[in-house]
């Protein structure tokens, strides 16, 4: 049936959805542990980054197997809010999340990419939201998330048309970061992860945390928010460190880091 598996790898979280015959399409199930998963990097203070991938190298995930989650939709035996978990609704996460994407990335597999932070690809990988073409839309924080991250008309068209990009596309669309040769992309992910968790680790969660308190604030209050989160920041133990680090020209040791040793 399939099952998301969140392995340790030092302070580094490997999220993988792992169904790969079925192109890592997500049961209700694998929607919960999925949830759970984000939810243990929230809150394990040994863990300082996410990287979240697909098994095999034909997916990182086509969505909702449809087979099961259509029925208990259409007949009302479940609330699609069950699944603003793993598609980080609401979320509280403050902690980078990398994602690997390995092939298709399809419907609500796309919409939990758009949840994440840095986002790599294989030059094979492809994105599409098809929702339309069987009358449904793309409800798990795209309709809110897309035209948020990428201009106005590329979001329209991908959610309106639901026509297929390829990795190009959506490194062009700003979907994307950065692609890179399948051979090399976990690689690259914990490239990634190691940088972040070489930064302090308070700043992190800071800039997480205002993006997302700012962004729908009229832009006079979000100065003032981001005055008091910045005043925190400069004034922080991490801060002390890190310019006095600075000054002596020597590598920064961050208070911050003791929870992640």
């Amino acid at each position: 049936m399939g099952r998301v598996r969140l392995d340790r790898s030092g302070a580094t979280a490997v999220i993988t959805i792992d169904r790969p015959d079925k192109l890592n399409s997500l049961t209700l199930a694998m929607y919960e542990q999925l949830g759970e998963a984000f939810a243990e990097v929230r809150d394990d203070p040994r863990i300082g980054v996410a990287i979240l991938t697909g098994a095999g190298p034909r997916a990182f995930c086509v969505g909702a197997d449809l087979g099961e989650s259509i029925p208990a939709l259409t007949e009302g035996r479940f609330d699609i809010s069950e699944w603003d978990a793993a598609h980080q609704k609401h979320t509280q996460l403050d902690k980078p999340v990398i994602a690997a994407v390995n092939g298709l990335c399809l419907g609500g597999g796309f919409e939990i990419l758009l949840s994440t932070d840095i986002r790599l690809a294989t030059e094979e990988a492809s994105f599409a939201f098809p929702e339309t073409g069987v009358g449904v839309v793309p409800a798990g924080g795209t309709l809110a998330r897309l035209v948020r991250q990428i201009p106005y008309a590329f979001a329209m068209d991908l959610m309106l048309r639901g026509d297929r990009i390829d990795a190009e596309t959506a490194l062009r669309y700003g979907i994307l970061n950065r692609i890179v040769p399948a051979a090399d992309l976990l690689d690259a992910a914990h490239g990634i992860a190691d940088e972040l968790l070489s930064k302090s680790r308070t700043a992190v969660a800071t800039i997480k945390s205002a993006v997302r308190a700012l962004s729908d604030l009229p832009l006079e209050d979000a100065f003032r928010l981001e005055a008091q989160l910045g005043q925190a920041a400069f004034t922080s133990d991490d801060a002390r460190e890190g310019l006095a680090a600075f000054g002596e020209r020597r590598a920064p040791v961050f208070p911050s880091h003791k929870l992640i040793d």
